[in-house]
């Protein structure tokens, strides 16, 4: 079994990689806002009943999908590295999955500012986030979680071979999930008969 981060800041294309990967693997896409949309029609973001409820989800998915039969798991994540509940969060998600012995990567993506400006537009994002449609209110929030929190990591892969860094400015989510399913030899042994 696997279990995939795929860890970035807003609109660098988390979601988009994720799915190119998981059409190729037969792992399960799990997208951050899988979980956010459906408790923002109850409770404002960042309210202490979304976050309550938003983690409580998570947590079950997680929990169920390590003790199934699956594959595995892509999960698509913001982490904030200079917030250190976000790595406390992500160790949390992984550890049903380490209890079963399953492999556990990460993958970092980062992108332009501009290209992530203009990827918060596009129509796939859109479409799977209705939070987002609000391009205006996007934007802003894409650009102040960009000056409040440290988006990409620095030094804390360093030397792990279980980390994947690609800048996809000038990638397609078809050459990104590529390159990561080479990297960390992801393929027809994952994919369901």
């Amino acid at each position: 079994m696997d279990l995939l981060f795929v860890i970035g800041p807003p609109a660098v294309g988390k979601m988009t990689v994720g799915q190119e990967i998981a059409d190729r693997t037969g792992l399960r896409l799990f997208h951050n806002h899988m979980m956010i949309e459906p408790v923002l029609h109850f409770f404002p973001y960042e309210s202490p009943q979304f976050v309550r409820l938003v983690e409580e989800f998570r947590t079950r998915v997680f929990e169920e999908v390590a003790a199934s039969d699956l594959p595995g798991l892509i999960f698509t994540y913001v982490w904030a590295f200079d917030h250190p509940a976000d790595g406390k969060a992500v160790q949390a998600y992984a550890e049903p999955f380490a209890r079963r012995g399953a492999r556990i990567r990460y993958v970092e993506l980062e992108a332009s500012m501009d290209e992530r400006l203009r990827r918060n537009e596009g129509e796939s994002r859109l479409a799977e986030k209705p939070s987002k449609r609000n391009l205006e209110a996007s934007r802003r929030h894409l650009l102040e979680v960009e000056d409040r929190f440290q988006l990409n990591s620095t030094t804390e892969f360093e030397g792990r071979s279980d980390y994947l860094r690609l800048n996809t400015t000038d990638l397609s989510a078809a050459e990104a999930a590529e390159r990561v399913i080479a990297h960390f030899t992801l393929g027809s042994e994952t994919r369901p008969c």
